[in-house]
């Protein structure tokens, strides 16, 4: 079973992501993500497909263009966990 972050683990996690940022209303994380066109946005969308399949975790998201945002959140959970962490460090190594 998955649980929620502590609010110790959630802080110590947090710092290790400096551009994500907390998203209170529905307990996870986001951030936004700004490419040169279209093309690079939905390749990293779709290296980040393959992460989150491989996890089976998968990502709240748009895309506009040249920008791509995402949510992160557990469901199972009920918020922040570290399905939510391990995801988000992941996407963070393809930038």
């Amino acid at each position: 079973m998955v649980t929620k972050l502590t609010d110790v683990e959630r802080t110590t996690a947090l710092a290790a992501l400096p551009e994500w940022t907390p998203e209170p209303v529905r307990d996870g994380i986001t951030r936004t993500f700004k490419f040169t066109d279209f093309v690079e946005a939905f390749g990293f969308m779709t290296r980040v497909a393959i992460l989150a399949e491989k996890a089976d975790h998968h990502p709240e998201w748009s895309n506009v263009y040249s920008r791509v945002e995402i949510l992160l959140t557990t469901h199972d959970a009920g918020g922040l966990s570290q399905r939510d962490i391990d995801l988000a460090t992941q996407i963070d190594a393809l930038i």
